[in-house]
C-alpha cells in the first residue's frame, strides 16, 4: 500500500512538473517571438544569443538555444550526476521546442520598444519563475553558474550570471548596429528578475532561506544535498517536547533560487518529511555575502 501510495504521489509530481514546464514555457516563447526576437532585444544568456544568431542567420531560436546547451549538459553530466540536471534537461527541450513551435503563431509587437521590453520581461519572469517553482532551470547561464561555482566556490553565483548577461548585453550593441537594444536589455532582465522573485516567493527581499528538516532520513537527506547543491547542512540535537524522544533536525541556508531544488530531493527522498522554510534577512560566509572581516582582507 505504501509503495502504491508513493508511486501514485510520484505521477503527481511528474503531472504537474509537466504542467508547470509546458505554461512557463509558452509564456516564455511568446515572451521571444511577440515582443524581444522581433525587436532586437537579446534579453541575456543563452536565449539573447540565440536571438542574434537569428538576426543573422535565421537560425530558429529554440533549436539554437537548445544546441548550446548539448555541451552543459554532458557537464553537468560529468562533474554531477544525470539526476541532478533531469529536470533541467527536461524544461530546456520542451521550453526550446515551445519556442519554434509558436514561432509565427502570433503576430510580432511593433510599437513602442519600452513596453516590449517591460512585457516580454513580464512574460518570461512568470513563465521562468513557474519552471522553477517546479525544480527546473532552461539551462544556459544559470546552469554554468552552477557548474563554475562547485569548483569557484568564493565566487558569487549571482554575480556570474550577471556578467554573463551583461556581456551578451553588450555584444547585442554591435549585432544590431543600435545601441538603445542594450538598454532595452536591461530593462527586459531587470522586470523578469523581479517577476521570478514574485512568482516564487512573492513579495520576499531577504537574501536568504533556512531550511530546518526533520526526517528519519535525515542522513541521507543531508548527504544529497551537500552533493548536489552544495550546501552545508547542519545536525543540531533536538527532542520532543510530546514524547520526549531525542532525534535530529537538520539545518541548511540556501539562496532563494536553490529552495526548490532542496524541497525536491527532500521530497524524493521521503515524501514525509517535516520542512520549516523561514526567511534570512543576511547570511554571510563561504558562498554566500562575504563578512566585512574577510573583505577588507
Amino acid at each position: 500500500m505504501k509503495k502504491m501510495e508513493f508511486t501514485r504521489k510520484q505521477a503527481w509530481e511528474l503531472l504537474w512538473d509537466g504542467v508547470a514546464f509546458l505554461a512557463g514555457s509558452f509564456l516564455f516563447a511568446v515572451a521571444v517571438n511577440v515582443f524581444t526576437a522581433p525587436n532586437n532585444i537579446a534579453p541575456g544568456g543563452l536565449t539573447g544569443l540565440a536571438t542574434m544568431i537569428n538576426y543573422l542567420f535565421g537560425a530558429p531560436i529554440g533549436t539554437t538555444i537548445l544546441v548550446f546547451n548539448v555541451p552543459l549538459f554532458i557537464w553537468g553530466v560529468l562533474q554531477i550526476n544525470f539526476r541532478f540536471i533531469l529536470k533541467t534537461l527536461a524544461a530546456t527541450v520542451i521550453s526550446s521546442v515551445t519556442i519554434d513551435l509558436t514561432a509565427g503563431l502570433f503576430p510580432p509587437y511593433q510599437g513602442d520598444l519600452m513596453l516590449a521590453a517591460l512585457f516580454s520581461g513580464v512574460l518570461s519572469g512568470a513563465g521562468l519563475g513557474l519552471i522553477f517553482m517546479r525544480g527546473g532551470t532552461t539551462g544556459g547561464t544559470d546552469l554554468v553558474a552552477n557548474l563554475i561555482g562547485r569548483n569557484f566556490r568564493h565566487l558569487s553565483l549571482g554575480k556570474l550570471v550577471l556578467l554573463v548577461d551583461l556581456v551578451v548585453v553588450l555584444i547585442s550593441a554591435f549585432v544590431y548596429r543600435n545601441y538603445e537594444s542594450p538598454l532595452y536589455a536591461i530593462i527586459n532582465i531587470f522586470v523578469s528578475s523581479k517577476l521570478i522573485d514574485a512568482v516564487l516567493y512573492g513579495a520576499d527581499t531577504g537574501t536568504g532561506k533556512m531550511m530546518f528538516i526533520i526526517s528519519p532520513k535525515n542522513k541521507e537527506i543531508a548527504q544529497r544535498i551537500m552533493t548536489e547543491i552544495s550546501r552545508g547542512v547542519t545536525e543540531l540535537r533536538s527532542r520532543g517536547a510530546y514524547r520526549g524522544e531525542e532525534g535530529e533536525v537538520l539545518l541548511c541556508a540556501v539562496r532563494r533560487s536553490e529552495v526548490y531544488k532542496t524541497q525536491d530531493i527532500i521530497r524524493s527522498v521521503d515524501p514525509d518529511a517535516f520542512v520549516i522554510v523561514g526567511d534570512a534577512g543576511q547570511i554571510s560566509g563561504e558562498g554566500f555575502k562575504q563578512s566585512h572581516k574577510s573583505e577588507s582582507k
